[in-house]
């Protein structure tokens, strides 16, 4: 049952899923919607533009219905007299089949947004199979279609019923109209109709727009199976991604084991805490921790300080402080300077003493680190 469970897609799409399905070009859509935004530039259009575009007909058609006896016997007329009046009219239509086309791009991306995707012209032969077409037809998806269909066809055929009833006496009427008049009223009457089939196309993509949305989200719904996969993917397998930080652990323990022989002192607890440090004028402001570790780590890099002769000093306080408050490639802290500076000036002088020269140097004892920077001192302690 688990398994079963598991496998159905119950889950929500993830915001990767619906990236990928946006980059190949799948967004909801909805065709009533750009039907209705088509129709409604139209009327717009035609409303706003009725008087011009009427006046210019009437010019064309007389411009049509004129012609004198040498027009008659040319051959060539009617063809010249053919390309005028074309272009008379795509001039007339041209503002309202630009703002319909402008329209009809502007709907998908009220229901998708803007997405350009090269996918979505790349050619798809699995659409070419008749079993899957067959499938399709008969499938949920397409009898709600046909459902849809037949309601919006039974919708816009009542509304066009209903306008032809209602002014069925005007349009017995254009008959008899003279031709200015006439073509007036049959441009009203389309107004009319156009803006009463807008109106009822309005309630079917107010229904369609949500349906398609739902369903789409629907269409991308995922399986528990496929969000832990997808999680993986972009996290990262747990234990591939524990090998790899232990093997970035391993990777830093070496680079800073390599540090230690050329570092100048080791500050050490004497057992617990090792802290590597090393100074040089010329490129630090400050000394720098190169190396650091409790334990066993501190075991290590005590072991390698001794084998590269590096110097040791035992001051618990001053290696619990670094530790605690500084980074390997860090400078230490300016609450440190007095203390750290003491221990630089013994390895210095003890560095002479080594090479035969001057007094040995007297280790240094009570080193001055504040109280709150040692996680080790007593909570009633006061700062040195």
């Amino acid at each position: 049952m688990a398994e079963d469970s598991d496998l159905e897609k119950t889950e929500p799409a993830s915001q990767r899923r619906i990236e990928k399905a946006r980059e190949d070009g799948h967004v909801p859509q909805s065709r009533e919607l750009s039907t209705f935004l088509v129709l409604l530039a139209g009327a717009m259009m035609l409303w706003v533009s009725s008087q011009w575009m009427v006046q210019r007909s009437v010019v064309m058609l007389e411009k049509g219905l004129s012609f004198g006896r040498t027009e008659v016997f040319r051959q060539e007329y009617m063809y010249e007299q053919l390309m005028r009046l074309s272009w008379d009219a795509l001039l007339v239509l041209a503002p309202l089949l630009v703002v319909m086309i402008v329209a009809a791009l502007a709907a998908p991306v009220l229901v998708g947004g803007m997405i350009f995707s090269g996918k979505a012209f790349q050619p798809d032969f699995s659409r070419m199979n008749p079993i899957s077409g067959i499938t399709r037809i008969f499938s949920l998806h397409g009898v709600a279609e046909l459902v849809k269909g037949v309601l919006k066809s039974a919708l816009v055929g009542s509304v066009c019923a209903w306008v032809i009833w209602t002014h069925r006496l005007e349009i017995l009427a254009l008959m008899n109209m003279p031709v200015e008049s006439g073509l007036s009223a049959f441009g009203h009457l389309l107004l009319v109709s156009v803006i009463s089939i807008v109106a009822g196309l309005a309630l079917v993509a107010g229904i369609d727009v949500p349906f398609q949305l739902w369903r789409y989200y629907d269409q991308l719904k995922m399986t528990k199976e496929e969000l832990k996969q997808e999680y993986k993917e972009q996290e990262g397998d747990p234990q591939l991604k524990g090998r790899i930080r232990a093997r970035q652990r391993e990777m830093a323990k070496r680079r800073m084991m390599a540090a230690v022989p050329k570092a100048d002192v080791v500050v050490t607890n004497p057992t617990h805490f090792a802290v590597a440090l090393k100074y040089e004028a010329s490129s630090m402001g400050a000394p720098t921790v190169v190396a650091k570790g409790a334990d066993h780590v501190a075991a290590a890099i005590r072991e390698l300080a001794a084998e590269h002769k590096v110097p040791m000093l035992e001051a618990p306080p001053l290696a619990r402080a670094l530790f605690r408050h500084t980074e390997v490639g860090e400078q230490i802290p300016a609450a440190l300077y007095t203390a750290v500076a003491e221990v630089m000036a013994y390895v210095f002088q003890l560095n002479h003493y080594l090479a035969g020269e001057g007094l040995p140097p007297e280790t240094p004892h009570d080193l001055p680190v504040p109280v709150e920077m040692d996680p080790g001192a007593p909570a009633d302690a006061e700062t040195t």
